[in-house]
C-alpha cells in the first residue's frame, strides 16, 4: 500500500470514527437514562472502544449491558469481563431466567429460544432499566434487516420496530423526541462495513485456530462445551482450522473454513467473501426466525 492510499484510508476511517462519537455525545445530550449494549463481538467492542473515546477522561456516561444466554462462547465471556474491567465500566448483566428454567436450547427450539433468550430478555432488561436510549453496535452492510435501520431508531412502547414509522435523517440532524412509552435504539456504526471493523478490535474467535466441529445442516459448529451438545445419528466431532465472521451462541453460530491467522489475511478474506456474515447464522436462515422478525418484537 503507497503512502497516498494509506493516507485516505486513515482518512476514511477517522472520519467514521468522528461520526460515531457525534452521535454517542449526541445521544446522551438529549438522553435521560442511556445504556449500550455489549454483546463482545467485533463491533459491540469496537463501539465501546469508541465510548471510551468520546468521554475520555472520564468514563462514559452509561452502563454496559449483556443480554445473557446459556449456550455462549466461554471466551467471548472472559473477554466481556476484562474490558469493562480495563477501562472500569459498569457491566449490567441480565437473563431470561424464566427461559433457562424451561430448558430451551437455540437448535431445538428456533425461533422460541431467541425470542424468550434474546428479545424478552433484552425487553425484560429495558423496562427494569427505563432506559430511553440504546446503543448497539449494528451496521447496515451486516443483513438486509439491518439495511433498513436509521441511524436513531424509533421503537414503540413494547419495544417493537415499525420501519413505516422511523423518522427522515437529512443532513445528520437527528430527532431524539420520544412520546410516553417510546425508546430509541441508536447506531453510531451504521456507515461502517465489516473491513472497517477489522482494524478497530478483534477477539481470538475471529482468527483462524483449530476447533472440534460437527457439521449439521451444511453448517459448521463448533462444540465449545461437548457435555451439553446431543449429537445426532452420524456426528462425530472433527478437528478443523475454523474462525468466525459474527458471534452469537455457539450452537447457532457456524464457523468458516480458514487460514487467516492475522489480520491482513483476515481482511483479504473479508474483501472477497461472497456472502455477508450473518448467513453463518443458521438462526437467521428461516424466514420463519428471520432477524427482522425478531426485530418487529423487540430485537436488537
Amino acid at each position: 500500500m503507497t503512502a497516498t492510499q494509506t493516507e485516505s484510508r486513515l482518512s476514511h476511517l477517522d472520519g467514521l470514527e468522528a461520526e460515531a462519537i457525534h452521535i454517542l455525545r449526541e445521544g446522551v445530550a438529549e438522553g435521560r437514562n442511556p445504556v449500550m449494549r455489549l454483546s463482545a463481538g467485533k463491533d459491540s467492542t469496537v463501539l465501546a472502544h469508541l465510548a471510551v473515546r468520546a468521554f475520555y477522561p472520564s468514563p462514559p456516561l452509561f452502563p454496559l449491558l449483556h443480554v445473557g444466554a446459556p449456550w455462549e462462547f466461554r471466551s467471548l465471556l472472559a473477554f466481556r469481563d476484562a474490558f469493562a474491567e480495563r477501562h472500569g465500566l459498569e457491566l449490567v448483566v441480565y437473563a431470561n431466567e424464566a427461559g433457562r428454567a424451561a430448558g430451551l436450547n437455540p437448535f431445538e427450539h428456533g425461533d422460541t429460544y431467541t425470542s424468550a433468550k434474546r428479545t424478552d430478555a433484552l425487553k425484560q432488561a429495558l423496562d427494569r432499566g427505563g432506559n430511553d436510549i440504546v446503543f448497539g453496535g449494528a451496521r447496515r452492510d451486516e443483513e438486509k434487516s439491518r439495511a433498513k435501520e436509521r441511524i436513531f431508531s424509533v421503537r414503540n412502547e413494547h419495544h417493537g420496530w415499525e420501519l413505516r414509522q422511523q423518522r427522515p435523517e437529512l443532513w445528520r440532524i437527528f430527532n431524539t423526541r420520544l412520546s410516553k412509552g417510546q425508546s430509541l435504539r441508536v447506531f453510531p456504526l451504521s456507515n461502517w462495513t465489516e473491513t472497517d471493523i477489522w482494524t478497530y478490535a478483534l477477539a481470538p474467535l475471529y482468527f483462524a485456530e483449530p476447533r472440534p466441529v460437527i457439521e449439521r445442516d451444511g453448517a459448521l459448529i463448533v462444540v465449545d462445551k461437548p457435555a451439553r451438545l446431543p449429537l445426532q445419528p452420524g456426528e462425530n466431532a472433527t478437528t478443523e482450522t475454523v474462525r468466525f465472521r459474527t458471534l452469537g451462541c455457539w450452537l447457532v453460530t457456524a464457523a468458516i473454513r480458514s487460514e487467516a491467522r492475522d489480520l491482513a489475511s483476515v481482511v483479504r478474506e473479508t474483501l472477497t467473501a461472497g456472502a455477508s456474515e450473518r448467513e453463518g447464522r443458521p438462526s437467521d436462515r428461516d424466514g420463519a426466525r428471520s432477524l427482522e422478525r425478531q426485530k418487529r418484537k423487540g430485537y436488537f
